[in-house]
């Protein structure tokens, strides 16, 4: 099977690279960007991107590349800080911009290049940098300028392709034709990569990880988790298998209700649901701080779970997590040593689990897919629609959507306006086309009027983004008609609430989620 070799120097949109790719139809690997050089990374491997990265080439600690990928005659090609990498490597001179460069720019063409094959002069490219290239090496032509003159994509006579801006977020123009171009055109590699090789290729790793231990899975009833049980009940004896849902208090209107109906689909025979409201809400209780948060509702997990499987389970057992690429890449646990925390994941950096993953004792066999592809996955596996079509909800539940302390009585409030939002939403038949809505509680009181009495009620603002893989995302634009009466519904309905907000950040540079 023919692949794109990836060297990663600690960008946010690594991971988003090979997902381009892999809907291409060729695999990609990974590597770290500042990796030792060895002939046998090269196996089956027609071209060689380098990524983007948070560092500047001019800095001490910046990543840099074995030179020895240079010289391997195959075709590269740099993005972002991977453009300016190859042109200091090669005797250019990169230099801080005065004002950053920030989302669209329009491209135009210098020189023709089968890297923009199909793909119109002045097309909208997508720019996320501080840096830019003050001086070309002297080997490199420069056949791509952005709307403010600066070099965005270079070519030298070694098959050597530089661009500034970033082909791989959805919001760049003709993005994926230019990836197409680079890898099956420039680099002639062959399309032979879908999720039916995938699954093949997962339940075998899973199988083999386990060998004859028993498999835990917490899980929520979101689409993660659940793709995963219904993939350990494909890959294992459902014997060895136990799934385990824990009742946080943070979960949304009827969700355990819902939750239970869909693990009795996925024919399991290990199903534990645990109401562990009481431990969360007392740890949980006057913090404010959202990381603190995290590790707290992530080590309460990993507790609650040893707890209660210690009742049921002998000896060692695995480990088995719905963790994703995003969750990784947002936790700093991107491939590359330079890679950023944006936000910690339950999942990803708590102790407890790290402590696990260290041993060896945690299955994820997401963690290398996005949403999207966890959703084909499950097709694949025989969820239904219903199953696999759900928004995504987080690990950490409510307690993100809460900022501030978290207690019953904003649980309670949350879980009725968010009920109302989205029962409005697939009523409307907007649901399908959202790819997440919810709301937030906000730490803030308004003064409102119901009647002739004065009321100080809570603030509530929603959140509904549009988005194919989660890495960014365009706020949902409702028809002002669509908001006026969600919004009148919810303070009709829950009573606590005398102000409704919507937002309507994009991410970057919000997340998703409030915290």
């Amino acid at each position: 099977m023919d692949k794109i070799l990836i060297l990663d120097f600690g960008s946010q949109t690594t991971q988003l690279i090979a997902r381009r790719i892999r809907e291409i139809g060729v695999y990609t690997h990974i590597l770290p960007g500042d990796i030792d050089y060895e002939p046998g990374f090269l196996d089956s491997v027609s071209g060689i991107i380098f990524s983007g990265s948070p560092s500047s080439v001019y800095q001490e600690d910046a990543p840099v590349p074995d030179k020895a990928w240079y010289e391997t005659g195959l075709p590269l090609l740099g993005i972002c800080y991977g453009f300016q990498r190859m042109t200091a490597d090669h005797g250019g001179e990169v230099l801080s911009l005065e004002k950053n460069e920030y989302g669209r720019s329009k491209v135009s063409f210098q020189k023709e290049s089968p890297l923009f094959k199909d793909v119109p002069d002045g097309f909208l490219s997508w720019m996320s940098h501080g840096d830019s290239i003050k001086k070309l090496a002297p080997q490199f032509n420069l056949i791509a300028e952005s709307e403010h003159h600066i070099a965005v994509g270079f070519w030298e006579d070694k098959n050597i392709y530089g661009i500034q801006f970033h082909p791989e977020v959805s919001h760049c123009e003709y993005g994926n034709q230019i990836l197409e171009n680079f890898v099956c055109g420039i680099s002639g590699a062959e399309k032979s990569w879908n999720m039916d090789a995938y699954l093949a290729e997962v339940k075998d790793e899973v199988a083999s990880q386990t060998g004859e231990k028993d498999v835990l899975l917490l899980i929520s009833g979101g689409v993660d988790s659940t793709v995963v049980g219904a993939l350990l009940l494909k890959a294992l004896p459902p014997e060895k298998v136990h799934l385990m849902y824990i009742d946080t208090g943070m979960m949304r209107k009827d969700e355990s209700a819902e939750v239970e109906k869909i693990l009795l689909t996925l024919g399991a025979q290990n199903l534990y649901l645990i109401d562990a409201e009481e431990r969360f809400l007392s740890a949980l209780a006057g913090v404010s701080e959202p990381e603190e948060k995290r590790r707290i509702i992530g080590d309460l997990f990993i507790t609650v779970q040893e707890d209660e499987i210690a009742k049921r389970l002998s000896g060692d057992y695995m480990l088995a997590q719905g963790t994703l690429y995003t969750d990784m890449i947002e936790s700093g646990k991107g491939v590359g040593k330079k890679a950023q925390v944006i936000k910690s994941h339950h999942n990803v950096r708590s102790p407890l689990v790290e402590r696990k993953r260290e041993a060896g004792l945690i299955i994820e066999p997401l963690s290398k897919l996005y949403k999207d592809e966890v959703r084909q996955l499950g097709r694949n596996l025989g969820l239904t629609e219903a199953i696999v079509g759900r928004h995504p909800f987080p690990g950490p539940g409510l307690a993100v959507r809460i900022p501030g302390d978290i207690t019953k009585d904003k649980c309670d409030i949350l879980r009725e306006a968010d009920a109302v939002f989205i029962s409005q939403l697939k009523e409307r038949e907007l649901y399908d086309k959202i790819w997440q809505a919810f709301c937030v509680l906000l730490p803030v009181r308004s003064v409102g009027v119901a009647g002739d009495a004065r009321e100080y009620g809570w603030v509530v603002a929603m959140r509904a983004i549009i988005s194919r893989d989660g890495m960014t995302a365009d706020v949902y634009p409702f028809e002002m008609k669509d908001l006026l009466e969600i919004s009148s519904l919810i303070t009709n309905s829950v009573r606590q609430v005398g102000r409704v907000v919507y937002d309507v950040s994009s991410k970057p540079p919000s997340t998703i989620e409030w915290e």
